[in-house]
């Protein structure tokens, strides 16, 4: 089976280069695209987090991981399978963040903390609700602790 998405938005920011760290203090703007009618952001404002649905494009077919792999291809963490990490190098090329909401701006949408690059299509945005997240305490491997050490850390 086939699929065709278009892009309802694009990412506009200073990450221009593909880094795995420091996307803390990164503020991006998320601006509909031209055919995306400015009335379906209404109400949005009234949320503090958004889901933001966002395409890998500068991720070329051929770097594409489909088994297992040792994330940031670091031997000191755990060799683990494509979908037990969240690398951008994913059969899709899809990736998924919680951002704040700082501002919206008519057909413009400010947020913090999306780890996406200049020009990313956005291919879907979602408002965050508490009913929606995990009931349960969230577990993970300890490496993933090491891993993601530096990940929110503010860009210096």
């Amino acid at each position: 089976m086939q699929y065709s998405i278009k892009p309802i938005a694009f990412v506009n920011n200073t990450r221009k280069d593909i880094l795995d760290d420091n996307w803390g203090s990164i503020i991006s703007t998320i601006e509909l695209a031209e055919n995306i009618n400015d009335s379906s952001l209404k109400g949005i404002n009234e949320f503090s987090h958004l889901e933001i649905i966002f395409f890998f494009n500068k991720v070329s077919d051929d770097k594409i991981q489909y088994e297992a792999r040792h994330p940031r291809n670091n031997k000191d963490y755990p060799e683990v399978g494509i979908f037990a990490q969240r690398g951008k190098n994913r059969p899709n090329k899809l990736g998924v963040t919680i951002v704040e909401l700082v501002e919206q701006k008519q057909r413009i949408l400010i947020v913090k903390g999306l780890d996406a690059l200049d020009g990313t299509p956005v291919i879907d945005i979602k408002p965050v609700m508490k009913e929606f997240l995990p009931k349960d305490e969230v577990s993970q491997p300890e490496w993933s602790f090491s891993l993601m050490e530096n990940y929110w850390e503010d860009l210096k």
